[in-house]
């Protein structure tokens, strides 16, 4: 009985031993051939050192024995299709993932990946394609999960239209020259995370229901345009865009919404290390824009702001008059626009008022929009005890023409 149960403990830890190794059918493929496995699972793990192509057709699942990476790529022009990849070890020490290229040009198109720690590693590896692949990682902490994709050292790869789902980060790391385009990030901590990574191209993501939206840390050069990041909505770190000593960022025709703050960053401490934000919206957030640290340079135009608690601050008392505020449209402009021209009569100005108090004591957040706060805001406007710090002036403010929806009335039950 005794030895009944030992074996069965050895079938269950080492259950991926029961299906053919793909390792095998990889060997037998000649350099530049192309390997359609039959139907079915395959146990891994499996290291590719020649160029080959494996064509899963959604058909062949692979299952690691819970060691290490599934698949390790050494071979330039790999191509993987088509596979669904299970079962990676759990160290995040070695970085076990479900897929680990550490080569040129490959492709990994139309994976599933799942139960593994990382998705996807890209290991000093340039010019790779990783398109319409689907990710998820252990069922553990969010903290504690692995990355969905992570780069390290690699440059000029195309990283589009995959899906990850319940990761802990997509993680970019000294990467240059990428292009993320298309993909959807939900459930995860950080949506996209890039640290000493210039040039990179972040076009025409979702990025949802995460912890923070996409996180810029010393880096430079990036072309932030047309994604949507909404409900990020922790209260100390829910940004859905945050930057920090990042230098010459275009942020352009973004919606961010539903988020703690919308937008964050201290100001350049070099004039020309500027960001630039244009054609952006900013909705339903607590705080549309936040600015801390030195007096800034930042441009900031032709943006809407819509239905935010409060459209702009600066850290404590810090004005952040000293950005350039052009063109924007505020729901909150009371001037007129008597020559038609678009534009506002008078500057929008935006004085502190109730503001400081939770500005300058961040742990009286709690209270804001409550009936005391309201109460002591409007008290503020009307007679001020002493005269309020002006915050920002954008003086051409935009005008919204809106168009009225009407209803359609339902025709009547004959």
């Amino acid at each position: 009985m005794r030895t009944l149960f030992v074996l069965v403990l050895f079938f269950i830890n080492s259950y991926a031993y029961c299906y053919p190794p793909l390792q095998l059918f990889i060997e037998m493929t000649p350099s530049g051939g192309t390997l359609k496995p039959p139907s079915g699972k395959y146990s891994g793990p499996v290291i590719i050192k020649k160029p080959i192509v494996i064509e899963g057709q959604g058909k062949v699942e692979l299952i690691g024995d819970g060691q290490g990476t599934v698949i390790t790529i050494k071979a330039d022009k790999t191509i993987i299709r088509g596979l669904h990849i299970t079962h990676s070890g759990t160290s995040h020490d070695s970085v076990d993932a479900g897929i680990s290229i550490e080569a040129d040009d490959c492709v990994l198109e139309n994976n599933k990946l799942d139960n593994v720690l990382f998705g996807i590693q890209l290991k000093q590896a340039n010019g790779n394609i990783v398109k319409n692949n689907t990710i998820s990682s252990l069922d553990r902490d969010i903290s504690i999960r692995g990355d969905g994709i992570r780069m390290w050292y690699s440059h000029e790869n195309r990283i589009e239209n995959n899906r990850m789902n319940k990761v802990r980060d997509f993680a970019s790391n000294n990467s240059s020259n990428n292009r993320i385009i298309g993909n959807i990030i939900r459930n995860s901590r950080i949506g996209m995370e890039f640290i000493y990574s210039n040039n990179n191209e972040v076009a025409n993501n979702t990025i949802s229901h995460n912890t923070t939206g996409i996180v810029l840390i010393y880096s430079n050069h990036l072309n932030i345009h047309d994604n949507q990041i909404s409900h990020v909505r922790k209260l100390t770190t829910g940004a859905g865009l945050s930057f920090k000593e990042s230098a010459e960022v275009v942020v352009v025709n973004n919606t961010i919404a539903h988020c703690a703050i919308g937008l964050q960053a201290n100001s350049p401490l070099d004039p020309r290390n500027r960001m630039i934000a244009d054609g952006n919206l900013f909705a339903y957030n607590v705080l549309g824009m936040y600015f801390y640290g030195e007096k800034g340079g930042h441009i900031i135009r032709n943006n809407r702001f819509e239905n935010n608690f409060t459209d702009a601050l600066g850290s404590g008392s810090m004005t952040i008059r000293d950005n350039i505020w052009e063109g924007n449209y505020w729901d909150n402009y009371r001037g007129f626009d008597q020559d038609k021209n678009g534009i506002g009569d008078a500057p929008h100005k935006v004085y502190l008022y109730s503001e400081r108090i939770w500005g300058d004591t961040p742990k009286l957040k709690f209270f804001r929009g409550s009936p005391v706060m309201e109460m002591l805001d409007i008290s503020l406007r009307l007679a001020p005890f002493n005269e309020p710090k002006l915050q920002y002036t954008d003086p051409s403010p935009r005008m919204q023409q809106k168009t009225l929806q009407l209803t359609p009335i339902p025709r009547a039950i004959e």
